[in-house]
């Protein structure tokens, strides 16, 4: 089976073809940081006016790199939420074209699952039940999954994601865009203890994130201590906010732990490229003594590989399905039996 995948959930426009459950023959991403550098963040119609520029290519690029042309591809499979609205129907519209034009089948996918499936498909095998912690520039969420292909959310953000912050406290700093790489390289020598930052809770005791909290201490030292890009104690600060952050992402996974005795546990998402939280996340898995497992560095950030290995594991075991020219986006986490669920007549 050849299988094309197509992402647009954000601000990078990808597309991947696959051979096998985690056989990418290529994934071709193109990333739009220059376009939304000048604003510190993502504007949204500027996101989807280039994805429609741009996917076009991408598609031809990653069919070129496969060696396959669009009637070979046995199924098409596309990001359907969460994510930007205006981002996410160029792909559904542009892989409805492609399925209805080839008579093909069409899977929607959800972005979130995606990211947890990038490092499971690298380290088969894992072990149920398994906790799985994403973390990116959107998204900041626990899931448990009691078997394969069975997401139930525990936690997330109910305001800025973790990735957010990072490149909030970097725009404020005027440090550049995107904002944790930027973090990561200026904190490496400093000391992530020198500055004072509290650990989030939230006070329904749930397992929900919260970062403004973080955010605005940052400022408020930012202010008090009068830190610029050139300041000598910027390292310091940039590696304790950072190590704040880390915190708050591990603690609730602690927290998660202790509730539901995980045998692995899963780190995924942009911001797990980061080699502060990767470190933390291997140390705490050790100390229980759990399997654990996180995506290489190329399947952390949004991509349409992932999106395919996800696609292929539910065409095996759900079956392919057909062509739905009503598979619509959706912005949020929405749990796979609610989609499945239908309106009661009136």
């Amino acid at each position: 089976m050849i299988l094309l995948a197509i992402e647009t959930s954000c601000d990078e426009t990808s597309a991947a073809v696959l051979d096998g459950p985690a056989s990418i023959r290529s994934n071709v991403v193109l990333s739009q940081d220059a376009i939304h550098a000048p604003f510190g963040g993502v504007v949204p119609e500027l996101a989807s006016r280039q994805h429609v520029n741009t996917i076009g290519w991408v598609v031809r690029r990653a069919l070129e790199q496969a060696g396959v042309s669009l009637g070979e591809v046995d199924l098409f499979a596309v990001t359907q939420g969460p994510g930007l609205i205006g981002s996410l129907l160029v792909g559904l519209s542009f892989a409805k074209g492609l399925a209805y034009v080839h008579r093909k089948p069409l899977l929607g996918i959800d972005h979130i699952e995606a990211h947890i499936e990038a490092a499971l498909a690298e380290h088969p095998g894992a072990l149920f039940p398994c906790l799985a912690l994403v973390v990116s520039g959107g998204h900041t969420s626990i899931f448990l999954l009691d078997k394969e292909l069975d997401y139930r959310l525990l936690g997330r953000t109910r305001d800025d994601a973790a990735g957010e912050a990072l490149d909030k406290v970097a725009k404020f700093l005027d440090l550049g865009y995107p904002g944790g790489p930027v973090i990561e390289k200026l904190a490496a020598g400093g000391d992530p203890r020198s500055f004072a930052f509290g650990s989030p809770q939230m006070t329904d005791r749930s397992l929900d994130f919260s970062f403004s909290g973080l955010k605005t201490a940052a400022l408020r030292h930012i202010r008090e201590q009068r830190l610029t890009k050139t300041h000598a104690r910027l390292p310091d600060f940039l590696a304790s906010f950072e190590h704040a952050v880390t915190r708050a992402v591990l603690d609730n996974l602690e927290r998660a732990a202790d509730l539901h005795h995980p045998r692995s546990v899963v780190l995924s998402g942009g911001v797990a490229r980061n080699a502060r939280l990767r470190r933390a996340f291997q140390e705490f898995a050790r100390e229980r003594g759990l399997d654990f497992f996180m995506p290489s560095p190329r399947l952390c950030t949004d991509n349409a590989g992932m999106v395919g290995v996800l696609a292929w594991k539910k065409s095996v075991r759900l079956g392919a399905g057909s062509l739905d020219l009503a598979l619509n986006a959706y912005p949020r986490f929405i749990p796979p039996t609610a989609l499945l669920r239908k309106k009661k007549p009136r």
